[in-house]
């Protein structure tokens, strides 16, 4: 599962790791420091003296990490190019042949969880490219460092905690606890805190081997998402063609309605099929802006957000998985031909929002849901289409003033 970090820009992290090389004895020293203040909360946990020494025994810091903290292409490449480079031709043959190679243990993670099996692959091919990418560095280290370092100390040391306590419990040997540089591992690449909160066993042993196992790895994923409200026989969302002098301020995560009503408002589901559950509740997404597909996601979209909270990443599972059952590509394209900002046009787009009173939040570069409501909203201002999609001419609007 990946963190939902914030980035900063290249310069940045370069420099924090930067500071961090120059440094090491310093930086050694208070690891030390940090790693003794940790030890009272891991025993509080049920983590035994003997397993903290064990595993903070001759443990520095990972100085490369910092390096990574910021960088998420969920948010910096155009949607079209991060859907389309996960849901690509082999990962969509590799994930089908998997579906039958394990077919035994899918179809009971579907059964015990009540979530779409599809669903599942489409996680495991995505995060590990169905365990053939499960990372190789440690779990402890990594998340010793975060807890350390950075920006995100207070919940990095709740995962290196909680990371001790896997240990403890025995369900990962020392040795095999490797993952991603941020702390995630196994094949569907689980935080040490979701692991204690959702992992289960696929046949009820005591112990849960995500690294090693495959049943234990796809019921523990249908096991998170249930427990973060899937509904199950519902699907992701559905693409629909939207009428011309639609109200795209309508668009958005906070606006929904019933399928009924958006069918009311001209919404229809592209191919002329009909909508399974109209009373369902959905929101409209217009992830390339008025000239790209539209979709409206129903409240499980919002269910695969938690495992990466990401809406292009919900969307490549959610694209994945119905690629995976035996559907097409997307009917309208993408405006592949609109180039993707800049970092600093990223930046500069918010800092100019927010000195037209429209954009609150952080800029950092990150164009999430608050700068594409900050966008509608000068769009609607300026008597343009609102679709909230951040272009170069857009960013030269703001910069004349509206």
């Amino acid at each position: 599962m990946t963190t939902d970090t914030h980035r900063r820009g290249t310069f940045g992290a370069a420099l924090a790791l930067a500071l961090l090389s120059a440094a090491p004895a310093m930086a050694q020293g208070s690891f030390q420091d940090c790693l003794r203040g940790l030890e009272q909360q891991a025993r509080s946990r049920g983590v035994l003296p003997q397993v903290f020494a064990e595993a903070t025994a001759g443990l520095s810091p990972d100085n490369s990490i910092l390096a990574l903290l910021d960088r998420q292409p969920e948010f910096s490449r155009q949607p079209w190019d991060y859907i389309n480079g996960l849901v690509a031709a082999n990962r969509i043959a590799e994930g089908r042949r998997m579906l039958q190679v394990h077919r035994a243990a899918f179809d009971r993670a579907q059964q015990e969880t009540g979530v779409d099996k599809h669903i599942i692959a489409a996680i495991w091919g995505i995060e590990t490219s169905f365990g053939k990418a499960k990372g190789n560095t440690s779990v402890v280290r990594a998340t010793a460092t975060l807890a350390c370092y950075g920006r995100r100390q207070d919940f990095f040391r709740g995962e290196f905690v909680a990371a001790l306590q896997i240990i403890n419990q025995g369900h990962v040997a020392p040795a095999a606890f490797r993952g991603s540089w941020a702390g995630a591992f196994g094949h569907t690449q689980f935080m040490p805190s979701t692991f204690l909160r959702a992992a289960r066993s696929a046949n009820g042993s005591q112990r849960i081997d995500l690294v090693g196992s495959v049943p234990d790895a796809l019921m523990s994923t249908g096991n998170l998402l249930r427990a973060e409200g899937w509904q199950a026989g519902q699907g992701w969302g559905y693409e629909v063609t939207v009428p011309a002098g639609l109200d795209l301020s309508l668009a958005g995560r906070d606006r929904p309605q019933t399928v009924a009503q958006w069918e009311a408002r001209g919404v229809r589901r592209v191919g002329g099929q009909a909508f399974p559950r109209r009373g369902d509740q959905a929101f409209l997404h217009l992830p390339g802006g008025a000239a790209g597909p539209a979709f409206l996601m129903l409240p499980n979209f919002r269910v695969i957000m938690k495992y990466n909270n990401s809406e292009n990443y919900a969307m490549a599972v959610g694209h994945l998985a119905d690629r995976l059952r035996g559907g097409g590509g997307f009917v309208r394209p993408w405006p592949t031909a609109e180039r993707p900002l800049t970092q600093q046009e990223r930046i500069e787009l918010q800092q100019r929002l927010a000195q037209v009173g429209l954009y609150s939040g952080t800029v950092d570069g990150k164009l999430g849901a608050g700068t594409r409501e900050a966008l509608q909203r000068f769009q609607q201002r300026a008597g343009m289409p609102a679709d909230g999609f951040p272009t170069a001419a857009l960013l030269q609007r703001l910069r004349r003033g509206g």
